[in-house]
């Protein structure tokens, strides 16, 4: 199992927080949200591959919002 982890950037002060993103046993996206003060609470969902695919677009198309103000 390979698994990612992302922090929070220190511009919107969420250093402190990380997301895990992996392909757990069932063979769905499991993704969650902790941080790291409160490692006892922990939100997460799972995902199958279809919700997956349509996740990834939506935030590719959010991403794609961000460059555009850039050039504004």
């Amino acid at each position: 199992m390979v698994e990612l982890v992302f922090y929070g950037s220190e511009k919107s002060e969420m250093n402190n927080t990380k997301l895990r993103c992996f392909c757990n046993t069932n063979q769905e996206i499991f993704i969650s949200i902790q941080n790291e003060e409160f490692r006892s609470i922990e939100n997460f969902i799972v995902l199958n591959k279809e919700t997956a695919i349509k996740f990834s677009k939506e935030l590719r198309k959010q991403i794609a919002l961000i460059e555009d103000e850039k050039n504004i």
